[in-house]
């Protein structure tokens, strides 16, 4: 009886499509706390990506169910100026990859008797059967000269959802500038405020330099090479989590630096916490959790990615954090932080109460 009692409970959860971009790491880790909230409200979240976004949520929800969806064949070029003509290269691939996504879609809902979606920038990945929703900080998609273009094509995916979930605030401060407040709002449009899965904690100050990286390669490893040659004369607590998911997390040390291959949540959270300076990308992932952190910070955007270099740009112009190139980068740059009052704080904010609305009538 007890046991036919808990299939019982189980069967009435419904479930929801989880599906981050497999982009470097922010789309997938700013889904988690999308996730957990899900299980608090007692939906069964069914997490779908692919290569490192879907092997980090595996090792963070180990309990549930992973699917594998087709890559976007992502890749950077090594010359930053081709970057733009590298994604162009590989869209016949991208779109390939979309029309798979909606194929897979049409499976699962029948499969898994889906009741809602949750894509984050995974433009397949929704249904006119189900109530679907994106979640996207890029309501304009910079792209130089052809931003107009970048920036229509991804309007035309998102009016195929039900609501638009931006992750920022949505006054005149904000963290996405332009990005995520264009003149013209989708009508679908829902600010969540700050989406970051570290909690902030007092603790003691035991890493002078934390470096975060993340992201395409070959980019990654060329930035890492690049800072662990300019910091390796100082004298000072270096942390180094490369990014990098594998079978285990390994914990190495190469004087100055201890050196994680990846953390999970609670790893991360530690080392963010415990950090007087984060060096780092501005993937905008990352620059939520810093805010929320309320850390200083240092930003290198991934060369030729718009995305990056506008907002890295908009921070130093403001005042808030310094930037530079990677090619530019020396450890006496790290002098300018006094100089910068931080980013705009983000405290411990609730997700809107009534954010899974769409998923509560069918």
């Amino acid at each position: 009886m007890t046991n036919y009692f808990i299939f019982a409970i189980v069967e009435t959860r419904k479930n929801i499509l989880v599906a981050p971009l497999n982009w470097g790491l922010g789309h997938a880790t700013r889904c988690i706390p999308i996730i957990r909230q899900l299980l608090a409200e007692g939906f069964q979240p069914i997490i779908a990506s692919d290569g490192a976004a879907l092997a980090l949520l595996q090792r963070e929800f180990p309990e549930l169910m992973h699917l594998e969806l087709p890559s976007y064949h992502i890749a950077y070029a090594k010359n930053p100026k081709n970057f733009k003509w590298k994604l162009l290269k590989n869209s016949p691939k991208t779109i390939a990859a979309i029309f798979e996504e909606k194929r897979l879609v049409r499976q699962w809902i029948a499969q898994y008797h889906l009741a809602g979606i949750i894509s984050d920038n995974r433009l397949g990945v929704y249904s006119k059967k189900v109530p679907s929703v994106i979640i996207t900080h890029q309501l304009t998609v910079l792209s130089g000269k052809t931003t107009w273009i970048s920036s229509g094509l991804h309007r035309f995916f998102i009016q195929k959802f039900n609501e638009c979930w931006v992750p920022d605030w949505g006054g005149a401060i904000n963290l996405s500038g332009k990005l995520g407040h264009p003149e013209k709002l989708p009508n679908t449009t829902r600010y969540l405020g700050v989406l970051s899965r570290i909690q902030k904690k007092s603790v003691s100050t035991t890493i002078d330099y934390l470096i975060v990286l993340s992201g395409p390669e070959p980019q990654r490893s060329l930035l890492e090479t690049k800072i662990r040659e300019e910091l390796l004369p100082l004298e000072a607590r270096i942390v180094l989590v490369r990014g990098v998911v594998e079978g285990t997390i390994q914990k190495t040390y190469e004087p100055p630096f201890t050196i994680y291959n990846y953390l999970t949540s609670e790893g991360l959270s530690e080392v963010l916490n415990a950090a007087e300076v984060v060096i780092c990308r501005s993937g905008y992932t990352t620059i939520m959790d810093l805010a929320k952190l309320g850390k200083k910070a240092f930003f290198i955007p991934t060369p030729g990615q718009y995305e990056q270099e506008y907002l890295a740009k908009r921070f130093h112009r403001d005042g808030m954090v310094p930037q530079c190139s990677q090619n530019d980068f020396t450890a006496q740059k790290l002098e300018l932080l006094p100089f910068y009052k931080g980013l705009p704080k983000a405290d411990e904010e609730e997700l809107p109460v009534d954010l899974f609305r769409l998923f509560e009538g069918k």
